[in-house]
């Protein structure tokens, strides 16, 4: 038997990156499998398309989850669409880098929004039908940088620490109805993002993780199956670092 046969998920940010390896892992595991984008339109429509070769129930809605009310009505097309929702990735997030002195309150909004507050709408939507049926799982992408901080990021480090805070706190709120909260934090991982740096500059951050290179995405899809899984029954408000030993 898959590790989520007979699960439904909805993974948010899905189109690219992190969020579509996640949503491959799920549906070759057996999950039913809703995602959202946002502005890679053809991405989305075409991830789709690759995922119904696994043989479950697949649909990718056009949502943006840093807004309360498109939040909700996400969640209530999906359940009306697959009839619940068992398994939540919150991993939609931008990056608005500058140094404090010169970011703008606009790149310090938007970057809360969409990392942050999406998670909130996202989680409180989803946990009403969760709490109904006493199951379901919550997997937060935070990012070491939450952890540790990095100068330039400000508020991309306090969107993702704030991820972690609230996770603990979801996780002892929602733990006596059986729905597990964890967090995944991420290091230096290969995405398209990082294939326009320069190779040298790469190399050198490869160089100072122990491990002495970077993480693919299927490195952090691994951990957040395990997540979703049973296998994790009794991992709850935990945070995972999948850096390589970074921290």
């Amino acid at each position: 038997m898959k590790l989520l046969e007979g699960k439904t998920a909805l993974i948010t940010g899905a189109s690219k990156g992190i969020g579509r390896k996640i949503a491959e892992k799920f549906a070759e595991q057996g999950a039913s499998v809703a995602f959202t984008y946002l502005s890679s339109v053809e991405k989305g429509e075409a991830l789709e398309t690759e995922l119904q070769a696994y043989g479950t129930k697949i649909k990718g809605y056009r949502s943006d989850a840093s807004k309360y009310d498109e939040a909700e009505k996400l969640i209530d097309d999906i359940v009306s669409e697959f009839g619940t929702v068992d398994i939540i990735v919150n991993n939609a997030g931008i990056t608005k880098d500058g140094l404090l002195l010169r970011m703008t309150e606009e790149q310090w909004d938007d970057v809360l929004d969409i990392n942050l507050k999406s998670v909130f709408n996202v989680t409180k939507a989803a946990s009403k039908i969760m709490m109904k049926k006493r199951s379901g799982v919550f997997i937060n992408m935070s990012s070491v940088v939450g952890i540790q901080g990095n100068a330039g990021q400000a508020n991309y480090a306090a969107s993702k620490a704030g991820i972690i805070g609230f996770s603990k706190s979801v996780a002892k709120e929602l733990g006596s109805r059986n729905i597990r909260t964890n967090v995944i934090a991420p290091g230096f991982i290969r995405t398209e993002m990082t294939e326009v740096l320069d190779p040298k500059v790469v190399e050198s951050w490869e160089q100072g993780i122990p491990l002495k290179r970077a993480g693919q995405t299927d490195d952090v899809a691994n951990a957040c199956l395990f997540l979703a899984s049973d296998l994790s029954s009794y991992i709850n408000g935990q945070v995972l670092s999948v850096c390589g030993g970074m921290l």
